[in-house]
């Protein structure tokens, strides 16, 4: 199977939509930009949501959902938000369908226009901050957390699955908050509350920073993210949280009567992340061989593949792997038993391994009289035999060592790829040749921010949240600067 994908070296983009692909995660669909989730992939991509949902939950918030569609007046009341989403904007103008009477397939019924154009969410903010107009009296009745899980569409002229399609799903929260201390402390919480995520359960190391007004959620006063590195030397964004100010509670008149009994307007966040996390986990771990993906998430954690030769010795096999099965639930541990007997073991090998399954047992009739099994991990593709008294929780021992050992690696990675630069040919040399984060430094002006991407295709991925101070001059202007920030090429 490992033949049939493209390698890392040869073609990154080819071997990314191939493992997607050969990984059975999607597939194109008859719609131009957008993707179809297969099952494997869109378990994977519950594990995650699942996750993500606890840590919501435990942090306070609630789910609700909102209408697909916005009217397009809404989405003039907050002039920075238009303008930053009025080119990806998919609008519905009719409302009924016609069939050819000279069998020309169907048309738009001309009469059936609507009153007013409804735009298919991009994002909810305006919907939602229309709503909560309604709901918000008091001081009482704040802080409101609500988080949201759907689909959105930002029409793309040039997509690739996952990464960027027309439609993808996501989560987006969106809280209303008494100060402006309290909404900056929610921001910052959900930032962390993503920044966990990604390097507990996805074992993707990322820096936790603040955007440039440039790279700004539109809307927002200011935005947090988290960035990531793909072992391409690109970087991807992997979450952000927005403090949005009252920008959005003065365009919907969204206003509470404080303890003073005085009336305000509230103060606001968003935040999200979608499918494009399923993306990074393929960039950030896969190899030339497949999928390699992280016990906490991956749709099954644990496959047993029995070998043996004649009818005679598949049921003492068949025994054996479904008490060792029951033995891997009974301890929490996603796994299966591929008793399937139109595949080879040596095919199944190559599809476990395609698809990222972390751990593989072995199972044969010579290893039952021996009493051992063999064990191979993914991540390394290390082979053990282990004894099978105490197997369930020897795997369970080396799924959590693959977790961990999947994290340090990629923080390695990263680390590495995480260089300085002090001259604008050192800048240049290092994008084109090393790849990953430069840090230099920058005058802090939106011009120079923008001459350099012209330049480069390279942006200010981030401002980090633990930056220190230092002293210098821009890589570009020679202009003073306080500190460095980081530059990437990106996805």
């Amino acid at each position: 199977m490992s033949k049939e994908i493209t390698a890392r070296a040869t073609d990154y983009s080819k071997w990314y939509n191939d493992l997607v692909i050969k990984g059975e995660l999607a597939d194109y669909s008859a719609v131009k930009g957008c993707m179809v989730i297969k099952p494997y992939g869109f378990a994977l991509w519950e594990n995650m949501r699942d996750a993500l949902d606890k840590m919501f939950k435990d942090t306070g918030h609630v789910n609700a959902y909102f209408p697909l569609f916005i009217p397009k007046s809404f989405l003039s009341k907050e002039a920075a938000h238009v303008e930053g989403f009025a080119k990806e904007c998919a609008v519905v103008t009719h409302y009924r369908l016609k069939n050819d009477p000279n069998g020309g397939g169907v048309f738009v019924d001309p009469d059936a226009k609507l009153e007013e154009d409804l735009i298919i969410r991009p994002t909810s903010e305006t919907i939602i901050w229309n709503t909560y107009r309604d709901w918000i009296k008091s001081y009482r009745d704040l802080p409101l957390l609500i988080n949201q899980w759907a689909n959105v569409v930002r029409w793309e002229m040039r997509t690739r699955l996952f990464l960027r399609t027309t439609e993808f799903l996501w989560q987006e929260g969106h809280t209303a908050h008494a100060t402006a201390q309290e909404a900056i402390e929610e921001t910052e919480k959900m930032l962390e509350v993503y920044a966990t995520f990604a390097e507990e359960f996805m074992a993707v190391p990322v820096v936790r920073g603040v955007k440039t007004a440039n790279e700004r959620f539109a809307g927002a006063v200011d935005t947090y993210c988290i960035e990531a590195l793909m072992q391409d030397g690109k970087a991807l964004q992997a979450g952000t949280s927005h403090f949005l100010g009252q920008n959005f509670a003065k365009a919907f008149d969204v206003k509470f009567s404080n303890k003073e009994n005085q009336l305000e307007h509230v103060w606001a966040t968003s935040w999200g992340v979608s499918t494009r996390l399923v993306g990074a986990l393929v960039m950030a771990h896969s190899d030339d061989q497949g999928l390699i993906l992280p016990p906490k998430i991956a749709p099954l954690q644990v496959v047993i593949v029995p070998i043996y030769k004649g009818d005679e010795q598949k049921p003492v096999i068949d025994e054996k792997a479904k008490e060792i099965m029951a033995n891997l639930k009974n301890l929490g541990i996603r796994v299966k038993y591929d008793d399937n007997d139109n595949n080879r073991p040596g095919w199944k090998f190559a599809e476990y391994e395609m698809k990222g399954v972390p751990v593989r047992l072995a199972l044969g009739a010579r290893d039952l009289e021996k009493n051992v099994v063999e064990v191979a991990r993914r991540d390394t593709k290390e082979k053990m035999i282990v004894g099978l008294d105490g197997i369930a929780q020897y795997v369970d021992g080396l799924l959590l060592e693959i977790q961990r050992n999947m994290f340090n690696k990629a923080k390695t990675f990263r680390d590495e790829h995480i260089t300085p630069a002090d001259s604008w040919d050192e800048f240049e040399k290092l994008l084109d040749e090393k790849g990953g984060f430069i840090a230099a430094h920058w005058d802090g002006t939106p011009e120079t921010e923008e001459t350099i991407k012209e330049k480069t295709k390279a942006t200010i991925r981030c401002i980090p949240l633990n930056n220190v101070q230092e002293d210098g001059k821009c890589v570009l202007t020679g202009k003073p600067s306080a500190q460095r920030v980081l530059f990437a090429r990106a996805y």
